[in-house]
């Protein structure tokens, strides 16, 4: 699954998640695109789930981009352990996703067989998401 091979700081706090996407909100490589419709912190295992299903979906053909990348450490303590003691040992990694940020994009593959894997990706993810298609311009 998708975890950074270096970071800065082993762990961290969490933050807020407030205002919408400005970057990031618009298809840049693909034709098909999975957008946010709600702000959340994503687990890589979410986003590989989701990047599993459009592969199986089209079987195998087109191109996928995973827009989002799992930066952010997200700590837990075990089980049963009573209250203090410190933070947790990091469990996890986490993607930041604002409403309008673009998780996945597809090119190669049918209009229809896209939405429909996107689709299927979007029921994978914990969030409200859509699949829109990219403008042409004249």
């Amino acid at each position: 699954m998708l975890t950074p091979k270096k970071t800065k700081y082993r762990k961290s706090f969490r933050g807020r998640l407030r205002g919408k996407a400005y970057r990031g909100s618009k298809i840049e490589f693909g034709e098909f695109g999975l957008k946010s419709e709600e702000a959340a912190h994503l687990a890589s295992n979410q986003l590989e789930s989701a990047r599993k299903a459009i592969v199986h979906a089209t079987k195998r053909g087109g191109k996928v981009w995973i827009r989002i990348f799992p930066h952010q450490p997200a700590t837990k303590k075990p089980q049963e352990v009573r209250m203090g003691g410190g933070k947790g040992p990091v469990d996890h990694y986490t993607a930041t996703v604002k409403p309008g940020s673009m998780i996945f994009e597809m090119a190669g593959v049918s209009a229809d067989l896209a939405k429909r894997a996107l689709w299927l990706a979007g029921r994978k993810l914990p969030i409200k998401t859509k699949v829109i298609e990219k403008e042409e311009k004249v």
